[in-house]
């Protein structure tokens, strides 16, 4: 009688993809992120402030200013569960010279129903009732039209999608023509010494402040590989151009602790 073979069959990499430094089954990521952001949204914000010195709100403030938003423009903001992106469009559209009668939209795309609880509950303390929509969907399959929408934008969510490129596509998607693309992200540090010192700061205390302030370690420790994991600048900006996307260009900040990479559809 032969021996039964034991050994687990060798999964095709196709089926695979990383979470954190994990490999794991290409369909289960989507849930194992969730049940990430389900345990942070609470205190998602004041953890980002935490981790970044607050240097997250001046990279998003940049994201804006880039953007420049203006009366009528329509934008979706995916992974920005929590308003942030959102709040600061509106306010900046509202600002707008001129800007009288013809506000602008923000539709608010996240697939985590905690993080855009979380969202809600701001904009109501923040009095903002009209001219945002809350949308629970996943990047790589927009509830939108096709060429619906002025501008895109997502900032330091894009590294916890399954399928970067299947997310590109439908950013190109729904983007109008002449519409904007813009990406906010950890990306590579470009400065020797600052790198040395990023590391011990993100392996070493990041996970620890996750484990005080939240109560979960692992959450960030997932939150600090997955920035580790994520593609090189010049990657994401080839990444960008192969979804359709003309114009493509990418600047760090922080000495490349983030990188803002924007895009066009033509």
């Amino acid at each position: 009688m032969s021996e039964k073979n034991t050994e687990e069959p060798i999964k095709d990499q196709s089926e695979t993809t990383h979470f954190g430094f994990r490999t794991v089954e290409r369909e289960s990521k989507q849930g194992l992120v969730r049940n990430v952001f389900d345990n942070v949204a609470r205190k998602y914000d004041l953890m980002n402030d935490v981790m970044s010195a607050g240097m997250h709100r001046l990279w998003k403030d940049e994201m804006i200013r880039v953007l420049r938003p203006q009366p009528g423009m329509k934008l979706i903001d995916v992974a920005g569960g929590t308003g942030d992106i959102a709040f600061r469009f509106l306010e900046a559209a509202r600002k707008f010279p001129g800007n009288v009668e013809n506000p602008a939209d923000v539709t608010v795309c996240d697939i985590n129903d905690n993080m855009l609880t979380v969202g809600r509950d701001r904009a109501i303390d923040r009095g903002i009732l009209d001219h945002i929509d809350w949308v629970c969907g996943n990047a790589e399959t927009l509830p939108l039209p096709d060429q619906c929408m002025d501008a895109y934008t997502i900032a330091f969510g894009i590294r916890n999608v399954t399928n970067i490129d299947q997310a590109l596509r439908e950013a190109y998607r729904v983007l109008k023509p002449g519409g904007h693309f813009l990406c906010l992200e950890f990306s590579q540090v470009d400065l020797p010494v600052l790198e040395k010192l990023y590391d011990v700061y993100s392996f070493e205390l990041i996970p620890r402040f996750g484990q005080w302030i939240t109560g979960d370690k692992d959450s960030y420790q997932y939150l600090v590989e997955s920035i580790r994991r994520f593609p090189s600048q010049e990657k994401f900006k080839s990444m960008i151009a192969e979804a359709g996307f003309r114009q493509v260009t990418y600047r760090n900040m922080t000495g490349g602790v983030v990188a803002l990479h924007s895009g066009w559809r033509i």
